[in-house]
């Protein structure tokens, strides 16, 4: 077990969690913040994630970050790793939904030869594309030290194929699939590589804000990926790799292995 992760809570625990300031990230970022980790949250919008990162507390840090380009994402790494010192847990959370690309895709659902060029681009840069600059920036400096988990956030596998989801379902498809490669290629290094997914649609802004009322009572709270991001960062976690976490089931997923929250 690395050193920086203490038995009390999280603290010394260096996280970064990308897309960090809003929705499930947010709820992530504020759950370690509160269990003692040092966090960093990362937004396009530099401001943003100050201040997102003012709110989270004093160990906590905000970064400019433009996960599909290398340039933002080596410039922030460094900027992490200078303050922090290195990262113990990375967290690939960054991504944005299909109302980036139809704003009513839950009432009136678009079928895929209507989406935009650009809004397609758009949506798999930030999801799959952002994971492999990130995790690429990362690993290695975790390898070298000697330590490491690497966190990708997922999503239902109906919602990959659902009619009406291009290009969100299939940026979920192809994230998964490179978070399944990532930790086969890691197998036997001291870095351990994990999918958690919330297990729903969520109440955040993703979802529109006209949805019938009975699907809005339906959604998840953001908050439930927060015992599991916290658990996954603990020194519990230790050997759990290529697992496949489910934020809604997680005490019975836990149960099912014998382990402790």
């Amino acid at each position: 077990m690395n050193p920086s992760i203490s038995a009390d809570g999280l603290a010394g625990v260096r996280v970064l969690v990308t897309g960090g300031t809003s929705g499930i990230g947010r709820a992530m970022a504020q759950a370690l913040a509160q269990a003692g980790a040092h966090v960093a949250v990362s937004s396009r919008d530099g401001r943003r994630a100050h201040a997102a990162a003012v709110e989270l507390g004093p160990a906590a840090i905000g970064v400019a970050l433009d996960v599909r380009d290398a340039g933002s994402v080596s410039a922030a790494i460094d900027a992490v790793y200078e303050i922090f010192g290195g990262l113990d847990v990375l967290v690939n959370n960054a991504g944005i939904g299909m109302r980036t690309v139809n704003p009513r895709f839950m009432t009136d659902p678009q079928p895929f030869w209507e989406v935009s060029d650009a809004g397609f681009r758009d949506v798999l840069a930030t999801k799959v594309t952002g994971t492999f600059l990130v995790s690429r920036a990362v690993v290695p400096r975790m390898l070298d030290a000697g330590f490491g988990r690497v966190v990708t956030i997922s999503m239902s596998k109906t919602t990959m194929t659902r009619r009406g989801f291009v290009p969100y379902g299939p940026s979920g498809a192809a994230v998964e699939a490179f978070a399944r490669a990532m930790a086969a290629d890691l197998e036997g290094t001291p870095v351990a590589a994990n999918i958690l997914l919330p297990g729903g649609a969520t109440a955040t802004g993703m979802v529109p804000d006209d949805i019938d009322e009975g699907i809005r009572a339906r959604l998840l709270d953001p908050s439930v990926m927060g015992p599991p991001i916290v658990w996954l960062a603990s020194p519990d976690a230790t050997g759990v790799h290529n697992e496949r976490i489910v934020a809604r089931d997680f005490a019975d997923w836990l149960g099912a292995r014998g382990r402790s929250a």
